[in-house]
């Protein structure tokens, strides 16, 4: 019986692999960029939109660069202070006096009302004062997080892909930064998991009913925004992006998603114990807090990720090699379409075999998002505890 189970379990992560590999969207390529784009006849108004929460540390290196976008329309930034106690508000008024560009405006909306999280009061207020302070509302919405740094052309082309393909919402994925050894072996990784649970090119098709955003830089069209009530509708969001996106998605508007080449976060992840908590903050939203939904991914790492080595390794000990052989390949597919991320992030391909390590803490993270949301716990985030949507 344990010979038939160890067969069954290995042909099964090999099905698996190949499944997702042929028919999963693509989503192992790293060459979904910005869409063919050109310049508009009229350069629309843009309000970039900034929620900050004590990010002092990281802001010297990311306000300068919202400030200097070279952008042929009008533009302004808002950065909106949730509660800092840092000195993020008055940090940003002085990085703006020392780094003259476009203007900024320093706003807090005071405490969340009950029902939000801190990120969405933050940008309620925020896309609130950019409709109401001026004459006329901007034509579009850059909401960005204080750790995402861009090039100075980088609103210029998001705002020139998303008239030239008519898009309401157009994302992209930051590159996370990636230098130590905690980095290296995760943060690949992380993008490569949300690809394949949100392929980015089904995503991106006209008729598409998968939507996803990546929540540090999203060009969003105001009257999408307006139409779509957001962010109102999804205030208890603790995964904010995806749910702007499946709300902007739900009203008609067409989004977009793709790897960035002109937007990267600055914040340091240095130690294991910084990326656990990055993930497992959110992970068993993910799961919108259900048992079953958590025993159903733990399943399904186990089968996808650590079957195949474990397979690989007893068929060989144990003389089955069909066993060893169906371990062996799925284990290679794996580590084939996980080497374009790597190559993205300028990782070696030596870190491709390690994937199935690099699941098995994501497992833990899941679990252990579970564990501290039943202890009361959970979505934790620089000083805020949030209730799942049903008890919010």
């Amino acid at each position: 019986m344990g010979l038939l189970t160890a067969a069954c379990a290995a042909y099964a992560s090999l099905a698996a692999w190949v499944w997702l590999t042929l028919a999963q969207g693509m989503f192992w390529r790293t060459d979904v960029r910005l869409p063919p784009r050109t310049a508009p006849a009229r350069w629309p108004s843009v309000a970039i939109v900034v929620p900050a929460r004590d990010e002092a540390e990281v802001l010297p290196r990311s306000l300068p660069s919202l400030i200097a976008q070279d952008y042929p329309g009008e533009a302004e930034v808002i950065l909106v202070d949730d509660g800092s106690t840092d000195g993020t508000a008055t940090l940003a008024l002085r990085l703006a006096r020392e780094h003259p560009g476009l203007p900024l405006t320093v706003t807090s909306p005071g405490d969340p009302a009950p029902g939000w999280t801190g990120k969405l009061w933050a940008l309620r207020h925020g896309i609130a004062l950019a409709r109401t302070s001026h004459a006329a509302e901007p034509d579009y919405l850059l909401l960005t997080d204080a750790d995402i740094a861009h090039e100075p052309d980088s609103l210029r082309e998001l705002v020139a892909a998303a008239t030239s393909a008519d898009l309401d919402l157009v994302s992209q994925m930051a590159r996370l930064r990636v230098a130590g050894l905690w980095e290296r072996l995760v943060v690949p990784a992380f993008v490569y998991f949300f690809a394949q649970l949100y392929p980015f090119r089904r995503i991106n098709r006209p008729a598409a009913r998968t939507a996803a955003a990546a929540g540090g830089c999203v060009l969003l069209r105001t009257g999408a925004a307006v139409r779509a009530g957001v962010p109102d509708v999804i205030r208890h969001a603790v995964i904010d992006d995806v749910s702007l996106a499946r709300a902007v998605q739900r009203s008609g508007g067409r989004i977009w998603l793709g790897l960035a080449e002109r937007v990267d976060s600055v914040r340091p992840y240095p130690a294991l114990g910084d990326l656990w908590r990055m993930i497992s903050r959110s992970a068993y939203a993910q799961l919108r807090h259900k048992p079953l939904l958590l025993a159903g991914t733990v399943a399904g790492l186990t089968l996808v990720y650590l079957v195949p080595p474990a397979a690989l390794l007893a068929g060989l000990a144990g003389g089955q090699p069909a066993i060893a052989w169906a371990g062996g390949l799925a284990w290679l597919l794996m580590a084939g379409t996980y080497l374009p991320m790597l190559r993205y992030y300028g990782q070696s391909a030596t870190l491709a075999p390690l994937l199935p390590l690099t699941a098995l803490l994501y497992l833990l993270m899941t679990v252990d998002s579970a564990v501290q949301h039943y202890r009361g716990r959970g979505a934790a985030w620089k000083g805020r505890t949030y209730a799942r949507p049903s008890d919010a």
